[in-house]
């Protein structure tokens, strides 16, 4: 790309050049202390705003005629339907519930089984089919809420 991250604005005046410096100087120059105070230990940090920020205006912002829109808009972040998130909610809950008590049942019915006891497996297995029809039944309970 050889557009630059913050084109000039056309009406801004024109960046000042730096001047030319001599080819050699025979002595170097000591630098002069900044005219503010600096807050940070990295001196490239210490300039002024205008001068790490030069797309920054005294007119950016509210005076700035090409913004039109400031923000999300009235009600933005608040809750607009608080029942249906309170119903989600408990939905979720009781599908968690479900879940861990379908891990525990998971477990328990692997150890009978691995122990020899194949009719507690079954029967095990027949609550984890049932809590599975649980779940199922709260996801067909409200289809527009998918």
């Amino acid at each position: 790309m050889t557009e630059d991250a913050f084109p000039r604005d056309p009406e801004a005046p024109e960046p000042a050049k730096p001047p030319v410096a001599p080819a050699a100087p025979a002595v170097p120059e000591t630098p002069r202390p900044p005219a503010y105070t600096p807050g940070s230990a990295q001196p490239r940090l210490n300039r002024p705003v205008h001068e790490r920020y030069p797309q920054i205006r005294a007119t950016s912002g509210y005076g700035d005629p090409r913004i039109i829109h400031t923000g999300p808009g009235p009600g933005a972040g608040t809750e607009q339907e608080p029942e249906r998130s309170s119903k989600l909610t408990a939905r979720l809950t009781l599908a968690l519930t479900v879940v861990i008590g379908q891990l525990w049942g998971l477990t328990i019915v692997v150890d009978e089984w691995m122990a020899g006891d194949t009719g507690t497996a079954w029967w095990g297995a027949g609550f984890l089919c049932l809590s599975f029809l649980v779940v199922l039944g709260l996801w067909l309970i409200d289809p527009k809420d998918r």
